[in-house]
């Protein structure tokens, strides 16, 4: 099991900061929105670049804390076409909200999501998280967390929703059901709509958790486009985290295989991972730049659904700045963000 200060669990403090009081969060989101930084004179729109499965190659983006970058100016300067917007939470009942408190409409994160879209890209929200109140705990029946997941989809007119079960959402077997039965009928109601589910693993591939719910997706006949481990934090002396995520992914293949009788190149193309750029939470775990390529490369090899990484916000070096807004490794300005930009299935 992940120890509790895993990156996800830094949003403990952003929540605390919300609840504290939400005009610093949103003035720091407007101060994003105002980043200055120059741009490259041969930058690539996002429209003009092939078009992807939705959430494919998506890397998290989170307005809560690090610094974080201006979303279009991104994908201009590394050639992304997708991002993965962290995180909806319950907002005190069964209706999503950003951190729990940032309604849908009207806010930063609305119109971080409209430029995107407006310049060619496609956002993928993350609902859930490490940390707050979980809307797959929070909301009673399936079909009522559908109902707030079909929120989400409807604010944005969304092509794909990432579900990231972790804590206790993922711990607790009656949460697992109620996500699997919430996404089946948010799949069922959405025509073409992709749906991911993201969540811890080990070295070797999901634990007994992890295998329950893709053992309950394939009894309820969900079709998951993407069952995506994050294989860092491991905490038992693992540190080559690219050998790590490759037999992490192979275990999550094998057991997507069996799950649903379904051969084992189906089953890489139903697989995926979230990695983590830079330092990890767990003394003596980090990616390098080197790392991650070696990681997409084992990504375009199976073909994988999705790649991804934990932040953009930190995709830089850290010349004096903060472990949320900077990688701690040594890399170029964007780096991650522009190999993981290379990933097209």
């Amino acid at each position: 099991m992940r120890p509790h200060n895993t990156p996800r669990s830094r949003l403990a403090l952003a929540l605390a900061a919300a609840l504290v009081g939400t005009g610093a969060l949103a003035a720091n989101a407007q101060a994003t929105s105002e980043d200055t930084r120059a741009k490259p004179e041969a930058a690539t729109p996002a429209a003009a670049q092939a078009a992807a499965p939705s959430g494919l190659n998506g890397p998290y983006l989170y307005l809560g804390w690090g610094n974080p970058p201006n979303a279009v100016d991104l994908m201009k300067e590394t050639g992304l076409t997708q991002l993965t917007m962290a995180f909806i939470l319950s907002d005190g009942g069964c209706s999503p909200a950003w951190d729990g408190s940032r309604s849908l409409a009207g806010g930063q994160d609305e119109q971080t999501i409209k430029a995107v879209q407006a310049a060619g890209g496609d956002i993928t929200p993350s609902i859930g998280g490490w940390s707050g109140s979980k809307l797959g705990e929070v909301c009673s029946s399936a079909q009522d967390l559908a109902g707030a997941y079909q929120k989400v989809i409807d604010a944005y007119g969304l092509k794909s929703i990432d579900v990231d079960i972790e804590s206790t959402e993922f711990e607790s077997a009656e949460a697992r059901q109620r996500v699997i039965d919430a996404l089946k009928i948010v799949k069922d109601g959405n025509e073409g709509i992709k749906v991911y589910l993201t969540f811890g693993t080990t070295p070797q591939g999901p634990n007994a958790n992890g295998k329950d719910l893709i053992q309950k997706g394939a009894d309820a006949g969900l079709d998951v486009d993407g069952w995506t481990v994050m294989p860092f934090d491991f905490g038992d002396g693992t540190t080559d985290l690219a050998a790590a995520t490759r037999s992490a992914v192979d275990g999550l293949a094998q057991t997507v295989g069996a799950a649903y009788g379904i051969s084992t190149d189906e089953a890489y193309g139903k697989s995926g991972f979230s990695s983590m750029n830079g330092i990890t939470d767990v003394q003596g775990e980090s990616v390098s730049p080197a790392d991650f390529q070696s990681m997409v490369d084992y990504a375009k090899e199976h073909h994988l659904a999705r790649a991804s990484f934990w932040s953009v916000n930190r995709d830089r070096p850290c010349d004096g700045g903060s472990a949320d807004s900077c990688s701690g490794v040594d890399q170029q300005p964007w780096e991650f963000s522009k190999i993981l930009a290379g990933y097209t299935g």
